[in-house]
């Protein structure tokens, strides 16, 4: 594993070296390992994995590789890090928070992002029902987009008077959707709750009390009324929709347009020990995902088609298809064009960024899963920590040389930040580079040296 100092070097002179061995003249490096297993949840953003191995990508790297569902998010880390899987589909923040020791405690590295959005968040029947009454109408007659979290502040309000205890379900504590739907509610007034060292629910003090539901059982438990809302990927919130239990109100590309989303984890000892066959299945995973954003999304009915199998995501065609080829349906005949709601290669969604890892990371520390307040040098290191971007730039380097990629598809001069962004639903700037400015310019969560017990917020001495 490289250190903090050895990632600080340009990404122009990695791109140059990562050459190396795997130049065009050269045949590529021997392989450490060729038969993989390798682990993912039925969510439509695995498809880069089904892709590989339908195409036969992984083959044509000499990989042998085997694609196994896993029953949910803590178990398919925790066999990753036992390595009875060689690497997985992963929620963006379950590389940091294991490398950073919050839950299960392990250095994972990730040297590729497997897309950008793809998530949404659904409300029950009765909640759409009492929150329409909020939303302000476009010229159409239809709900006006985006739809914020003040529409639905009334109705947790009238909750909390009536002694119910308003919930909603996310899919891990790190999942992009928890820091999605608490961004989405803080961002409307209404407070999503904190951790704390004693009580790791993250609902102290909270306005909403999230838990965990895995993606499949969402629908169904949405149904029985356990919950009253979730945030989750597809084709869950479709599925919502089709079966007309929920509405889905707002997808996380109107959160914070083209965010990072699901990435490919693996240990750090198993990228140490298998440097060559990282290069190989990254190689692979870029082919897959140039497939499928080739020539204006053209390849997405083949996709769904694979990923209708019971072998990947296992739901109907027609659902996965409400957003995987470029629409996405709200309430029901309420169809959309979203053309970026799945996005697998274009605005260079594979290439992982240190900006991605950072913004996770502030929102750890913003809702207390991060405890204390952390220098702004501590997320850059910590970023570089376990993102990867020397791997992959070695991956791109060998498929353009190869001519299976293009020159110009890869940011091949990037310092691994993006730009500052003001592309949220609160209009609030963020810039990876001054982490702790962002989390002080947001109104609700810790700020400085906060942190949360009990109910009150306490400063450090």
């Amino acid at each position: 594993m490289q250190n903090g100092r050895a990632h600080s070097i340009g990404c122009a002179v990695l791109a140059a070296a990562a050459l190396g061995a795997w130049g065009a003249s050269a045949a590529p490096p021997a392989l450490e390992k060729d038969e993989l297993k390798l682990g993912f949840i039925k969510l439509t953003d695995m498809a880069p994995l089904a892709v590989a191995y339908e195409l036969g990508y992984f083959e044509d790297e000499g990989l042998f590789v085997k694609l196994e569902p896993q029953a949910n998010w803590k178990v398919l880390l925790d066999r990753v890090i036992t390595g009875e899987l060689d690497g997985a589909h992963m929620l963006a923040g379950q590389p940091l928070g294991a490398t950073i020791g919050f839950g299960t405690t392990a250095h994972v590295v990730t040297a590729f992002s497997m897309d950008l959005n793809g998530n949404g968040i659904t409300v029950s029947n009765d909640v759409w029902a009492a929150m329409k009454k909020n939303v302000p109408v476009g010229a159409d007659g239809k709900p006006a987009h985006p739809i914020k979290a003040d529409a639905l502040k009334p109705v947790v309000d009238a909750y909390r008077a009536a002694g119910k205890p308003f919930k909603m379900g996310m899919v891990f504590p790190v999942s992009t959707h928890n820091y999605e739907l608490r961004y989405w509610l803080a961002a409307g007034g209404i407070h999503p709750g904190y951790y704390t060292s004693a009580d790791v629910s993250g609902q102290v003090g909270a306005d909403v009390l999230l838990s965990v539901t895995p993606p499949p059982q969402m629908p169904a438990t949405l149904e029985a009324g356990t919950i009253y809302g979730y945030a989750v990927g597809e084709p869950w919130n479709q599925q919502a929709v089709i079966k007309g239990i929920g509405v889905p109100v707002v997808t996380d590309y109107e959160i914070w347009k083209n965010n990072p989303e699901k990435v490919f984890g693996v240990t750090a000892e198993w990228a140490a020990a298998n440097p060559n066959t990282h290069v190989a299945l990254v190689k692979a995973l870029i082919r897959a995902a140039i497939w499928l954003d080739a020539n204006g999304n053209a390849n997405r009915q083949a996709a769904v088609e694979m990923l209708a199998r019971p072998e990947y995501v296992g739901a109907d065609r027609a659902v996965i298809a409400n957003s995987m080829t470029g629409t996405f349906e709200y309430e029901r005949g309420d169809k959309r064009a979203v053309p970026d709601f799945n996005v697998f290669f274009r605005y260079f969604a594979t290439y992982p960024y240190y900006s991605d890892a950072v913004w996770y990371l502030t929102q750890m520390r913003r809702w207390g899963q991060i405890t204390e307040q952390k220098p702004d040098s501590w997320y850059d290191a910590t970023a570089k920590s376990v993102y990867r971007p020397d791997v992959y730039l070695k991956a791109a380097r060998a498929l353009v040389a190869e001519g299976k990629a293009k020159e110009q598809d890869f940011p091949w001069t990037t310092d691994g930040y993006r730009a500052p962004t003001h592309d949220f639903i609160d209009g609030v700037t963020f810039d990876a580079h001054t982490p702790n400015a962002y989390i002080d310019s947001l109104k609700i969560g810790l700020k400085g040296d906060e942190r949360p017990a009990a109910t009150e917020l306490v400063t450090a001495q």
